[in-house]
């Protein structure tokens, strides 16, 4: 009787490690897939019983109540991320579990561009094919409430860099993050301003520094070009600047200022109202807010464009009227 037992047991035992190879087998082999490579999207909240689901509903031949109980196994099944994913033929089961709990998501990027207003990035994010257009078609305020940010003028309120992000994830991530970006680096640059600045708070500053976005896209004349603005409102007299004209003109603008645009009183045409404009004009990137809130050291009051990408400072009205005649009366 003794001798049938151990016989028994040593055959249990057999069929179990056949059963566990087998089982080994079948999640370490290539899964079968319809295609070379397949993109699958797990959604926030998924459990791994739906992902499995989606995954099989995608194209790739993996057995959901195999892949649900190699989760429970490796006691991983609550760990699976969110996103989208990317694989390719020859891929097994357990390279797929891992993939899904290390949260190895098909990435994707969007760029905004310094000196753009919110309404272009608006557009640059519409026009995306791999992001979730959750506020396609709000107004600008309820995009600001979306991001935490309900009492923030949109306009200037994002940094300009390139950001990436999960194919298919949510627009709203994306501005939340350039928000927040913007932030970091605006309060890293007010803590270390240079004294005796004409601003009233932060956002001033971040007004000022697009203003200087807008003014040139020469890195070296930035920090002179803020210190024309910072002595003109030391001095109380008016900013004069065309590009915060054109911003207050809107879609009016059809590329050419003129006089009479000058004289069109706006929120923003400085060449009628005194001070800094009421938001920002743009989105001003590193440079211009370093120049902002760092000025060069010049008793500078006016600039003219030299027509090489550079301008010429001056001290005077007199020397800024001989500069504007040598760069932008010659030869008329």
């Amino acid at each position: 009787m003794l001798k049938i037992l151990k016989i028994l047991i040593l055959l249990g035992i057999a069929v179990a490690l056949s059963v566990l190879g087998v089982l080994y087998w079948k999640v370490s082999s290539p899964l079968a897939m319809t295609g070379e490579r397949i993109e699958f999207h797990v959604a926030p909240g998924s459990s791994l019983r739906s992902a499995a689901r989606e995954i099989h509903a995608a194209g790739i031949g993996v057995e959901p109540w195999l892949f649900v109980a190699l989760g429970r196994a490796l006691r991983v099944e609550t760990s699976i991320k969110a996103g989208s994913y990317e694989i390719n033929r020859g891929v097994s089961a357990l390279d797929l579990l891992r993939k899904l709990t290390k949260g190895d998501v098909t990435l994707t990027d969007i760029t905004f561009i310094e000196g753009w207003t919110f309404r272009q990035m608006r557009e640059r994010i519409d026009a995306h094919p791999d992001i979730q257009h959750d506020t396609r078609g709000l107004s600008d305020a309820e995009v600001m409430r979306l991001i935490g940010a309900p009492s923030v003028a949109a306009e200037g309120a994002f940094f300009p860099d390139t950001y990436l992000f999960s194919k298919r994830g949510r627009d709203v991530d994306v501005l939340a993050r350039a928000y927040r970006t913007m932030q970091r680096y605006l309060m890293r640059e007010w803590e270390g301003r240079a004294a005796d600045l004409p601003y009233a708070d932060m956002n001033q500053a971040l007004i000022m520094a697009s203003i200087v976005e807008k003014e040139t896209g020469r890195e070296q004349d930035r920090p002179m070009i803020a210190a024309v603005f910072v002595n003109r409102l030391r001095q109380g007299m008016l900013l004069q600047t065309d590009p915060t004209v054109i911003y207050g003109m809107g879609e009016r603008f059809d590329g050419n200022l003129r006089r009479r645009d000058l004289l069109t009183d706006t929120p923003y045409n400085t060449y009628l109202r005194a001070g800094l404009p009421p938001t920002p004009i743009a989105m001003p990137g590193l440079a211009s807010l370093r120049a902002a809130l760092h000025p060069a050291q010049s008793s500078a009051l006016y600039f003219v464009a030299r027509g090489d990408g550079t301008s010429q400072f001056s001290r005077t009205l007199d020397e800024h009227n001989q500069a504007v005649n040598r760069y932008q009366r010659a030869g008329r």
